[in-house]
């Protein structure tokens, strides 16, 4: 199968951030960096970004700072069963089509790559918060049952995992229970499994999983925070967790923060430079994490602790915790303007 290649292409000078926006058009995990004679110069996907933005680089960067320059590639004359084979045993969902003299002719997509195989790893949503900061829209009303965009954010959430393959879940609660298990019941209506873990009193951000029975899957359980709406691809964080040595993984979001004032560097009274206010960077917990069952095992029933400090204690203890840092869609509904923004964003969001 082919389609319009240009529709996936970009110049070498154009930047990072306009490249996701060509990735997250062409739905390929690749866009072609090609010259003004069609010459292909490499190419970029979704995991170069991620390498890329772990190393500082920005956003406004041109793609030349993150691009792969020796792509696979395939010639006009290979018959598609043999490209098919090839993208199979690579995972690629499209590779460019150059000639002899390395211009591109063609895209070839697998189509069958666009369907999600069944992922049996639980999902775990923290469901059970009280929502202060969105009040009075909360004062009956669980957090992520808010409805935007006509339904739950809960069920968005759901819906999205759903679409990638998960289908057993866990949904932590607290605050108001039976609003949530009166919408989704054993989530057959919705076609997954939903299994309810019940906090008597708030055990934080963490604390729930000391909850999970012991027949939870042996397998890297997905934790997200119940107010998120974002794009990531789950399976694609999965596969990340699953290929490192570590045992969590935690999504993390690139915040900027601008000085509004000059800066001053030296030391003593001489004074070495000076920084018109300067843009610092940080990497954010995003509230999604992959942890291993040595993870989850390891906290206790009525434990009152959070993540960050669940995480804190694997890596005192010796253990790697990795970041995988989320160049894709993401909100946290703290305050009132956020769930605002989020009536307007979920109009052109395919979630």
């Amino acid at each position: 199968m082919n389609i319009n290649w240009q529709q996936i292409s970009l110049s070498e000078t154009q930047t990072i951030k306009e490249a996701l926006e060509v990735l997250d058009k062409g739905a390929l995990r690749i866009a072609l960096v090609v010259s003004p004679d069609d010459t292909l110069k490499g190419v970029v996907t979704d995991g170069d970004i991620r390498r890329g933005l772990l190393k500082g680089v920005g956003l406004e960067r041109p793609v030349l700072d993150v691009m792969t320059i020796t792509p696979r590639t395939v010639s006009p004359e290979q018959s598609f069963s043999e490209v098919k084979e090839l993208m199979e045993n690579l995972d690629l969902l499209a590779i460019p089509v150059v000639n002899d003299e390395c211009k591109v002719v063609d895209l070839h997509i697998l189509k069958e790559s666009f369907f999600y195989p069944e992922v049996e790893n639980p999902v775990f949503i923290m469901a059970g918060g009280f929502g202060t900061r969105l009040r009075p829209l909360t004062d009956n009303c669980p957090k992520p049952m808010l409805n935007v965009g006509g339904r739950p954010m809960l069920e968005t959430i759901i819906r999205q995992f759903k679409k990638q393959g998960f289908k057993n879940f866990f949904l932590s609660t607290h605050y108001l229970p039976e609003v949530i298990h009166n919408h989704f019941g054993d989530g057959a209506s919705f076609g997954v499994n939903i299994q309810y873990v019940h906090e008597d009193t708030p055990l934080g951000t963490g604390g729930a999983l000391g909850l999970l029975p012991e027949l939870t899957p042996k397998l890297p359980l997905v934790v997200i925070n119940g107010d998120v709406l974002t794009k990531i691809d789950f399976s694609k964080l999965l596969e990340f967790h699953n290929l490192g040595a570590a045992c969590a993984t935690m999504c993390v979001r690139e915040y900027e923060y601008q000085v509004p004032y000059g800066v001053i560097n030296g030391e003593g009274q001489k004074i070495e430079s000076m920084v018109e206010k300067p843009i610092q960077r940080f990497f954010i917990n995003a509230g999604v994490y992959v942890l291993s069952p040595e993870v989850f095992n390891s906290i206790n029933a009525g434990t009152k602790v959070d993540m960050p400090t669940v995480l804190e204690h694997q890596i005192a203890s010796g253990k790697l915790v990795h970041k995988y840092p989320v160049h894709e869609y993401w909100l946290d509904m703290g305050q009132i303007q956020d769930f605002e923004r989020a009536q307007v964003d979920i109009k052109v969001l395919d979630i």
